[in-house]
């Protein structure tokens, strides 16, 4: 149902079928369709009321304001959500919402593999939150993205070569790492990313 005007009143016409226990839909898109808080909270409702069948859930391009996001982070605290993929992705999302949802995840990480959030602006604290979540033995996280594909790219390349997140760190040294021109340009597009705060880059260039 994505890009269709549906408004917050389209989804509580939809939240009727997802609250029977009879509904059995898994996969449900509803990105750019106008949805706002008041929208998120009757979805949550709905879904906690028959959480058990639902395992992807794209909500890209809406709105849901704070208080949406906490909707949704409750909805992944329930025990029975069986949510694997969540795309929240250009929904104008802050840090209180990257924490809410980080804080949801701790208490029940054990389904979501997938958790798309391109386009928002966690901050420091909120890339922190997300750090550290990953660093939980129960996490099953898989995929995460909260930046651009390219940055994305470059931020898994110097973690995986120096075992830490840049976007955590204040110094960078790279010295010793044959990074030719592609791998240059691609840390170029992450230092001038919003979310990075290196202040010392070293390397030599090969």
């Amino acid at each position: 149902m994505s890009n269709n005007n549906l408004q917050d009143s389209g989804v509580k016409l939809l939240c009727h079928g997802l609250e029977n226990m009879k509904c059995r839909l898994e996969i449900l898109r509803l990105s750019d369709c106008s949805i706002t808080e008041e929208g998120y909270k009757a979805l949550a409702s709905a879904l906690r009321s028959n959480p058990s069948h639902l395992i992807e859930l794209d909500l890209t391009g809406n709105d849901p304001g704070q208080s949406g996001v906490k909707e949704l982070s409750d909805l992944l605290q329930d025990p029975n959500c069986q949510l694997k993929t969540l795309r929240l992705s250009d929904c104008s999302i802050t840090e209180e919402g990257y924490k809410a949802l980080a804080s949801a995840l701790r208490s029940n990480p054990s389904h979501l593999i997938e958790l798309d959030l391109t386009g928002n602006d966690p901050g420091q604290s909120g890339v922190k939150e997300l750090s550290d979540l990953l660093q939980d033995p129960n996490c099953q996280l898989k995929t995460l993205r909260f930046l651009g594909p390219a940055a994305d790219e470059a931020c898994q390349y110097v973690t995986g070569i120096v075992g830490k997140n840049p976007l955590l760190l204040r110094e960078l040294n790279l010295s010793g790492h044959k990074l030719g021109d592609t791998r240059v340009n691609l840390i170029t597009v992450l230092l001038q990313d919003k979310h990075c705060q290196l202040n010392t880059l070293i390397f030599q260039p090969s």
